[in-house]
């Protein structure tokens, strides 16, 4: 995968996903959960490549960062909990994907509201 329309087609894939451009700046586009309205894939081009913001475990963000040099801390992103992957061919088809399952996953999740 290294074109924004697969990515996105991929994204879509997955329950309750769909495709927003929130920004004045068309450069951005945000896969969104209908469920929780939440972005849990952020698609834009950087230095001459599409790359895409995930979220992951903070474990996870580092693991991957340590096996591709594909992906980076975030852009634009906390850092903690999202990574940057640059689609240059270098991750398996299988792994971003994976990495995007993990992500929606993430995203579907409803925050906990403490009681007073």
């Amino acid at each position: 995968m290294t074109q924004r329309a697969d990515v996105i087609a991929c994204c879509l894939t997955f329950p309750h996903a769909y495709e927003d451009y929130p920004f004045d700046d068309p450069n951005w586009t945000v896969m969104r959960r209908r469920d929780t309205k939440r972005g849990f894939a952020w698609i834009f081009e950087r230095e001459g490549r599409i790359w895409v913001n995930l979220k992951a475990q903070p474990e996870t963000v580092q693991f991957w960062i340590r096996v591709f040099p594909a992906c980076l801390p975030a852009y634009h992103m906390n850092k903690t909990h999202w990574f940057s992957v640059i689609l240059d061919g270098s991750v398996p088809e299988d792994q971003l994907e994976q990495m995007i399952a993990e992500s929606h996953a993430l995203c579907g999740r409803q925050k906990k509201h403490s009681v007073k």
